[in-house]
């Protein structure tokens, strides 16, 4: 009832184009879910006026006390369009980044579990089923995504939907070009009549095949990983922390000499005061290390993986430990050099 009393799922219905609608419906399909989520639409709206409205009075409205009422209006209208469709943009790109990582993994999934159910196809072609029933038939729990999107394929031909077309929606519905080829030549064998179980032989071993050439691929590949890993997370925080720390001891040391030459004492040279504060560099190091760990875990993931999408598991684990390794370094380096010039 409090959802309703908000209009959750209303406002969420009123900031999705009816045009769009259809797509969207397909897209989270495709993603795992079976209904367009408005209330969530609706909520984000809310968080996002909250957070305009946060950033509004706290920020903006106090430097606009000194104009007219009129330009008030305007620049508060400004202001508020400006924030709000900031974050909205945000918010949507987010969602979308999410779904996408989703079928991604989903498309994954089912490439793994492919081999194994056409196998199980083609034993039940080779008990004498016909192609629909030993479809119907491999369908089995532990197949997982690639069992409920081939169950959805089933029903549509259970209900006068061609087996040719039912299978050519679910392999357009993926970007998958191996479930792809695969659809396609057993849509080509079914059509010409040949031996589909025979076929299916044939596919589940070169899909075996490719998938053991894609292991080693990556095992030998694992010395770049280790490299490229050991460089980030250890290497990289290491010369930072060691470089902020030569600074504050430079720093210092310019500092006694400066102040020795205006007491008195006379230098055949002169130094010009340093213009890099050690905070401020401090402040570089881990925006610095941030980026190098960001697109290091890409680089990894296309090396390892082949894609750059399988990479984004490896973010937190690169960003956080060169981070730890960084604080870790600064404090050893730190009461190292503390004692060297006081």
């Amino acid at each position: 009832m409090a959802l309703r009393i908000i209009f959750l799922e209303e406002f969420g219905k009123a900031f999705v184009p009816k045009r769009l609608i259809p797509n969207l419906r397909a897209y989270l399909l495709t993603a795992g879910f079976s209904e367009v989520p408005y209330r969530f639409f609706g909520l984000l709206f809310y968080i996002s006026a909250f957070i305009t409205s946060f950033i509004f009075l706290a920020f903006l409205y106090p430097y606009l006390k000194k104009f007219s009422l009129l330009e008030v209006y305007i620049y508060s209208f400004l202001g508020w369009f400006i924030v709000q469709i900031f974050f909205a943009v945000l918010f949507i790109l987010l969602v979308y980044f999410y779904l996408d990582l989703k079928i991604y993994y989903r498309t994954r999934k089912m490439e793994e579990q492919l081999p194994d159910f056409l196998q199980v196809v083609s034993a039940n072609l080779k008990g004498g089923m016909t192609f629909e029933r030993a479809l119907w038939s491999a369908i089995k729990p532990r197949f997982g995504i690639l069992g409920s999107e081939m169950a959805r394929a089933s029903k549509k031909v259970m209900t006068g939907y061609d087996v040719d077309k039912a299978l050519i929606e679910l392999s357009d519905k993926y970007k998958s070009l191996m479930l792809k080829r695969t659809v396609d030549l057993m849509i080509s064998e079914i059509e010409s009549g040949g031996n589909v179980a025979q076929l299916l032989d044939r596919l589940v071993d070169n899909l075996k095949e490719t998938k053991d050439l894609k292991d080693e691929m990556s095992a030998a590949a694992i010395s770049y990983v280790i490299f490229i890993s050991v460089i980030v997370v250890v290497i990289s925080p290491l010369l930072f922390a060691l470089s902020f720390n030569l600074l504050t001891l430079i720093t210092k040391f310019m500092s006694k000499i400066l102040a020795a030459t205006k007491s008195g004492s006379s230098l055949p040279f002169a130094f010009s005061e340093i213009s890099i504060a050690p905070d401020d560099f401090k402040v570089f190091s881990i925006a610095a290390i941030f980026v190098i760990a960001f697109f290091s875990s890409l680089i990894v993931a296309i090396v390892e993986k082949g894609d750059m999408k399988g990479g984004v598991k490896y973010i937190p684990i690169y960003t956080f430990g060169s981070i730890i390794f960084y604080l870790l370094f600064m404090k050893v380096l730190t009461t190292l050099f503390s004692g060297i010039i006081k």
